[in-house]
């Protein structure tokens, strides 16, 4: 049950005197705006998200807009943000709202967490913050203050801990003014109590702290128990048609990368590259791109037909056997890329560029 306490007045007083009121999304603040810069803001710093969250509502000014665009310029518009889930859940989402709710959010926790890709804690920032409900929130800057300002012992993602955050930020989440006591929360981690160098010395809670007191802020949370990092690997496959047009094939949208044009993977435990004789192949350099579970080690292949055989153009040389097809394309590499494609392939795709600029 929401209640004034003493923690979240000085939450309060602390946000109306340093809190940020300038941020892209706060001005204005619709369900819309509030929801969409939530979703970029998971796992990203808000300096990363500015700039894709003024070009995203520059193109989708509305979640109509959104609803109607195809699921290749929202994830155009994502490249370079990371987990595309997200975007894929985000333009669902959206069409949800359009559909059955006639472009209006649900204007409840409960009905908010029915959409693809809300969870409680952004159910409740969006509830927060756009339509003035009591409604807690359980971001990684809450969790970081919360567990420091009770020195809270246990990894936050083991359930025992999570019940006790939760059951603190609902006793604290003041009944009026909530909007600004959850901006406040996050701006509280993301600008003073940090993750390795927090400002003890200015933050409006360091009186009553316990992580303070302790004398060790930066124990708190703790950290997840370490696992090693598996290791994968894979070839892709750069196929240039005899115009050095680049083939680009999308993957299925569950797995890494999903519904993201990428060039063909191909696992390095087989053999063959299952390409035409008058391909030349050439294999680059490997270079490790990290996931949030695991290492991947890419090995580019420069695949270069050397005449204009049947495979060259309208049909991807024997690809079939490298990837079931899901659709397809020649890129014309001196154009501007209009569909989604992962941070990884972009550099693989200028590099390419550079390769054959000469």
């Amino acid at each position: 049950m929401a209640n004034v306490t003493p923690f979240n007045q000085t939450v309060l007083h602390w946000f109306d005197q340093y809190g940020r009121k300038d941020l892209p999304w706060q001005n204005p603040i619709t369900p819309y705006r509030v929801w969409v810069s939530e979703i970029m803001l998971q796992q990203t710093q808000v300096k990363t998200v500015i700039p894709y969250f003024q070009r995203f509502m520059k193109t989708f000014p509305t979640v109509i807009d959104l609803a109607n665009a195809s699921q290749d310029q929202v994830l155009n518009l994502w490249t370079g943000l990371g987990y595309y889930a997200r975007a894929r859940n985000l333009h669902k989402a959206a069409q949800m709202v359009a559909e059955q709710y006639q472009g209006e959010f649900p204007t409840s926790v409960d009905g908010l967490v029915e959409l693809p890709g809300i969870g409680r804690s952004t159910a409740g920032a969006i509830a927060s913050i756009s339509m003035g409900i009591s409604a807690p929130i359980m971001d990684g800057n809450v969790k970081r203050v919360l567990t420091r300002f009770h020195a809270i012992e246990g990894w936050p993602g083991t359930s025992k801990v999570e019940k006790d955050l939760w059951r603190i930020a609902e006793a604290n989440t003041p009944p009026e003014r909530t909007g600004h006591y959850t901006q406040a929360m996050m701006d509280l981690g993301a600008t003073l109590c940090t993750r390795s160098k927090p400002a003890c010395g200015v933050c409006p809670l360091q009186p009553e702290c316990k992580a303070y007191e302790l004398g060790t802020p930066t124990a708190f949370p703790h950290s997840k128990p370490k696992k090693e990092k598996p290791v994968k690997s894979a070839r892709f496959l750069m196929i240039l048609n005899d115009q050095n047009e680049l083939l680009l094939q999308q993957r299925p949208d569950s797995g890494i990368w999903g519904g993201l044009y990428c060039v063909p993977e191909h696992q390095p435990d087989t053999k063959q590259y299952n390409l035409p004789d008058h391909i030349e192949k050439e294999e680059w350099p490997a270079f490790r791109h990290t996931f949030s579970h695991y290492h991947l080690d890419i090995t580019p292949v420069l695949c270069e037909l050397t005449e204009n055989g049947p495979e060259a153009k309208d049909s991807a040389p024997n690809t079939s056997k490298i990837m079931e097809p899901q659709g397809r394309l020649w890129y014309n590499m001196q154009q501007e890329l209009t569909v989604g494609t992962a941070a990884p392939m972009v550099t693989l795709i200028e590099t390419l560029k550079r390769h054959l600029a000469g």
